[in-house]
């Protein structure tokens, strides 16, 4: 039974780091318009409890993606330098949107392998009633 609750704990761990995924994700697309904002990544790491991995999966830290922001020309924008420049966000929306599909079927899958282990649960539980 315990092979059971393990397979529920990593289909469980699965789902929350993509959650994390499919958030960062919808801040990005929220800020695409945003001047200066760089779009944010998620990691996956290994969980380790005591110096050993457990198998499950967490979100690591938060990165920046480092590459050059827009340059928006704009001499009526606050922002705008002398040239009438402003960095604008290397948010780019098809790769979110790409982001964020990708990351609700990968969810939906550690969805559908939590149920199937439930049912397997209900389903031997039942059996030893008998």
């Amino acid at each position: 039974m315990s092979d059971l609750m393990q397979s529920l704990v990593l289909s469980a761990s699965g789902m929350r780091a993509q959650a994390d995924r499919l958030r960062f994700s919808s801040e990005n697309i929220a800020n695409a318009d945003t001047p200066g904002y760089r779009r944010k990544t998620a990691t996956f790491e290994a969980e380790v409890v005591g110096g050993t991995k457990t198998g499950s999966v967490q979100t690591g830290p938060v990165k920046l993606d480092k590459s050059d922001l827009a340059q928006i020309y704009d001499p009526g924008h606050p922002l705008a330098k002398e040239s009438g420049y402003y960095d604008g966000s290397n948010v780019d929306l098809v790769v979110e949107i790409a982001d964020a599909r990708e990351a609700q079927r990968s969810y939906e899958a550690n969805l559908k392998m939590f149920d199937q282990v439930r049912q397997m649960s209900s389903s031997l539980l039942d059996l030893l009633r008998r």
